[in-house]
């Protein structure tokens, strides 16, 4: 059987339960250390090679969909999972067990700020940063091997990675992946299943309901600031701030700083001291990169309690990403099994590789590498979980560890 179709069949019922697409998600959420470029490199090994949800082709096109959408990218592709693992349930198990981990401690870290004081240049941060160039560096390496398997391939990813390098700004990510995109489309020939068909991703969404999703997210960005200006409140001011956080950014975990910290620091929301100690300790814990907005609003100014404030943060910036996924993907199924799509996807997976390939040289390996010290680090990682196969969260514990006493 089709994993990737999976047991569902034809008539729609998904796979599997919600409470098994928590657990395994629950998991990764307390062990995915790396940032985003790693947390695609697990989500590949637990649910193409382990457990097998669905197919490398299939996982291919749901990364290349998310890297287009505006949001955290590796977030977005654990909701499509989820929603095709066991629907709209699934998709909410998904985020939540991925999520909360991380932003619990990063609220709690919030609270106990004034006893930590500034992470950002303890030495068990630095051990978690050089082990974080490795995790990252295996798995650009693992998708590089299935989505630029040949010449062409290889070289648009590499043209991808020069041009997002020399450009510096975010948006150069868009068009690398848009440069893909029409390379794929004149110079690459599409591939087939075996038997000559593409597979399927069955989500139970229908297109009516991926438009309302769109609409609303559409709708939300508009009478958000217009709902904050008219009442003042400072519940909806926030989730004025972190919805179009959300929604604006593309390519997700840090390139999402700079916007936060213009709607919070230059507005006097949160200081900036504040601000880069929860960007440190947002570095040093497993999840999505996008938990920082829960540290955020608890340590906000905002007339609200720091619980209230954390929630509405957390909520508003992922909503836009759940509309997203769920709003494109009916759509996205359907313009997938195109040949003449199916020789765009070629090339935007491998511009996706160039994309993943320039966050790992920056930020991941300039501000983890900062020493003699942390590359040997990062090199003993890399070597203990290819060679040696420690799991990737005990390799970055250890080194967390190992900075502590070192470094």
């Amino acid at each position: 059987m089709n994993e990737s179709t999976g047991p569902e069949g034809r008539g729609g019922q998904h796979a599997g339960s919600v409470a098994e697409v928590f657990w395994v998600f629950l998991r990764l959420g307390l062990t995915s250390f790396g940032g985003p470029v790693a947390h695609l490199g697990y989500f590949r090994e637990a649910f193409v090679q382990r457990r097998k949800w669905l197919s490398d082709a299939v996982y291919a096109d749901l990364v290349a969909l998310c890297q287009f959408l505006p949001g955290p990218a590796s977030s977005q592709v654990g909701m499509a999972i989820g929603l095709q693992r066991a629907g709209m349930g699934g998709l909410f198990a998904a985020w939540f067990a991925f999520t909360m981990p991380s932003a619990i401690v990063l609220v709690a870290f919030a609270y106990g700020m004034a006893s930590f004081g500034d992470a950002a240049g303890t030495g068990w941060l630095d051990g978690l940063k050089a082990a974080a160039v490795a995790v990252v560096a295996q798995a650009v390496l693992g998708m590089a091997k299935s989505l630029t398997p040949d010449a062409k391939r290889a070289s648009i990813a590499a043209a991808a990675m020069i041009a997002i390098l020399l450009v510096g700004h975010p948006l150069a990510q868009i068009g690398a992946i848009v440069m893909g995109g029409l390379l794929g489309l004149t110079w690459l020939r599409a591939e087939t299943t075996e038997g000559g068909r593409r597979e399927h991703l069955e989500i139970g969404v229908s297109r009516t309901i991926g438009a309302l999703c769109l609409g609303l997210f559409a709708l939300l960005l508009v009478a958000f600031p217009v709902l904050a200006a008219l009442t003042a409140h400072p519940g909806l001011e926030l989730a004025d701030l972190f919805y179009r956080a959300g929604a604006l950014v593309f390519g997700g975990g840090h390139v999402v700083l700079p916007l936060l910290e213009a709607e919070t620091v230059h507005t006097g929301l949160v200081d900036g001291g504040t601000f880069l100690a929860g960007y440190g300790a947002a570095q040093a814990v497993p999840g999505p990169l996008f938990t920082f907005a829960a540290f955020l609003g608890a340590s906000s100014s905002a007339e609200v309690t720091e619980w209230a404030g954390a929630a509405i943060a957390l909520v508003a910036v992922f909503l836009p990403a759940t509309l997203l996924v769920v709003g494109a993907l009916p759509f996205w199924e359907r313009l997938r099994h195109s040949r003449i799509a199916r020789r765009a996807l070629l090339g935007i997976n491998a511009s996706v590789v160039g994309v993943l390939a320039a966050a790992l040289y920056d930020p991941v390996f300039t501000q983890g590498i900062t020493s003699p010290a942390t590359l040997a680090l990062a090199v003993a990682v890399f070597i203990a979980q290819v060679h040696w196969k420690l799991p990737a969260w005990a390799a970055v514990i250890g080194a967390g560890i190992i900075g502590f006493v070192l470094l």
